[in-house]
């Protein structure tokens, strides 16, 4: 509905404004003659007015998990704890075919993505996540040319998997069109991964996607979100079998394997279905301080009998591990193998 904003001058002389607002803003100006006065309060009310709104409607976006001022996730994954970010501005908020979807600018972990509710990556600490999960894998392969990514819609894995410059052929299949959208939009550092040349991406189903591969990928990796939702298929056996087939003879995977002090069980159980699959399988970790506890897991596993999963077969020279990397180099792929005694007699014994 239009409404009329009426002004005063020094003078007395009144003006009007139409605005198609509800909002009534009050602006004084104090300026010489008519003529400038109307062109004064026409330039600067409407600049006022259009920051006011917009900074209005991003601070009033109603979501469930936003309360004066701070963004709290808590969910029955797990019990008994929550984790908070204070937020700054909401930047996008939707109802997508599959899932809540919400990115907001926070005040210290820069812009955070968040489907279902549940935090995805935030640009403060999303490398450590990304390079881990990317070159556990890829340096557990002595040669990979055509990698699989397995959700990941956010495009970090494929900004570290184009960093190898043996790859020849990147796919990546995610089942929502939003989360490559939205992350290219306000993830643009993790979704430059999208643009190489090498990049193919599928909208559609992981699951589905695998069923007619075979002998098709030297590396699959799963940047899945948790299991309960639109990812919960890929946490299957049935997901794992259909990876270990698409799979060449040397094939390497990696995946999102939950964290220990949460999912210790559920891990065993993982890495004991995947030990009839392949002749290595280990579990690493990396920390991530906006994931639940601060950290989070990765199995990886080789078709091939002879490879010690632990130490990379390809490696950078120091040098190029600072250029390149945050996060990753030789001596954390390493040290990302030792487990804590708890975890270690639960997961190996």
């Amino acid at each position: 509905m239009l409404h009329d904003v009426r002004r005063k001058n020094c003078k007395g002389r009144i003006f009007s404004l139409r605005c198609s607002t509800r909002l009534v803003l009050a602006i004084r100006y104090q300026v010489p003659d008519i003529s400038h006065e109307r062109s004064c309060i026409l330039k600067h009310s409407c600049a006022t007015f259009f920051l006011y709104t917009s900074i209005t409607r991003s601070m009033t976006v109603l979501h469930p998990c936003i309360k004066d001022g701070w963004f709290v996730e808590r969910s029955e994954m797990w019990p008994g704890q929550a984790f908070a970010i204070k937020v700054q501005q909401v930047l996008h908020h939707e109802k997508s075919k599959y899932q809540d979807v919400l990115v907001f600018q926070s005040t210290h972990y820069g812009n955070v993505l968040v489907l279902d509710n549940v935090i995805q990556t935030t640009e403060r600490d999303e490398f450590s996540y990304q390079e881990m999960i990317t070159h556990l894998a890829m340096n557990s392969h002595p040669d990979p040319k055509k990698v699989l990514v397995v959700g990941g819609g956010d495009g970090g894995v494929l900004r570290e998997v184009v960093k190898h410059e043996g790859v020849e052929e990147v796919h990546i299949v995610e089942i929502d069109e939003a989360v490559p959208r939205v992350s290219r939009k306000y993830l643009p550092k993790m979704a430059v991964g999208f643009d190489h040349p090498k990049v193919k991406l599928y909208i559609m189903d992981g699951f589905e996607f695998l069923k007619d591969k075979v002998n098709a990928y030297d590396v699959v990796i799963t940047d899945s979100s948790d299991p309960d939702g639109p990812a919960e298929s890929l946490f299957k056996n049935e997901f794992f079998q259909l990876l270990n087939t698409a799979l060449t003879s040397n094939g390497v995977f990696s995946t999102q394997a939950e964290c220990m002090w949460l999912y210790i069980d559920d891990i065993r159980k993982a890495l004991d279905f995947n030990r009839t699959l392949y002749p290595q399988v280990s579990y690493a970790y990396s920390c991530v301080p906006s994931y639940p506890c601060g950290q989070i897991g990765h199995i990886v596993c080789s078709k091939n009998p002879n490879v010690d999963l632990t130490k990379p077969i390809r490696r950078w020279t120091p040098e190029e591990e600072a250029k390149l990397f945050r996060y990753y180099s030789a001596e954390m792929h390493e040290s990302a193998f030792t487990m804590p005694m708890f975890a270690k007699k639960i997961l190996f014994k």
